[in-house]
């Protein structure tokens, strides 16, 4: 990185499977929450805004990178604790509701894993979902919160790994402020 560019553009959080993955849950999730629970439930929005929250605190964190990494960890943060809250809403549907969560070996779940490893496009979801009941969408959602928080957690230690590497905007400022008076 040169010294001046204290101020570097991030990329597209768009383009993140992080945020590719939370997109394809909070599409699954609205379906599923109109679908499968009652107009009254308060389950409802608030499954539906713990998805949102998932992705929306992806894209802020991603964008706020440019002047703060701290801000864009705890963000990152706040998106997987959103996912993790979601996560138990779709546990407790399964538990309550008698159907069941699939266990890491049981084979519908290690291919959800594979299918859902090779599609990141919400469009593929909201097609495949309609055909699918309560238990398949549940565990479908519940598949892809546990791989976007890997990559979640993976995009946390990347910006640590870059603070280390870079410091922080006062000191990229300092670097960029001497390397200019040498000019």
């Amino acid at each position: 990185m040169e010294s001046r560019e204290f101020l570097p553009l991030k990329g597209n959080y768009r383009e993140l499977i992080a945020f590719q993955k939370t997109e394809c849950i909070y599409d699954i999730t609205y379906y599923f929450s109109h679908t499968f629970l009652g107009q009254g439930d308060r389950t409802r929005d608030q499954m539906i805004q713990a998805a949102r929250s998932g992705k929306q605190n992806i894209a802020e964190g991603v964008t706020a990178a440019t002047t703060s990494r701290e801000s864009e960890i705890k963000l990152l943060n706040v998106a997987k604790a959103s996912l993790h809250e979601l996560l138990v809403d779709y546990e407790d549907y399964l538990r309550v509701n008698d159907l069941e969560q699939w266990s890491q070996d049981d084979q519908r779940a290690i291919q959800c894993r594979r299918v859902c490893a090779r599609h990141n496009e919400s469009s593929y979801y909201r097609e495949a979902i309609r055909q699918r009941n309560a238990e398949t969408i549940a565990n479908i959602a519940i598949t892809l919160i546990h791989q976007a928080d890997v990559l979640i957690y993976k995009l946390m230690q990347r910006s640590k790994q870059d603070f280390l590497e870079q410091g922080g905007i006062r000191e990229q400022m300092t670097r960029a402020r001497l390397a200019n008076r040498k000019l």
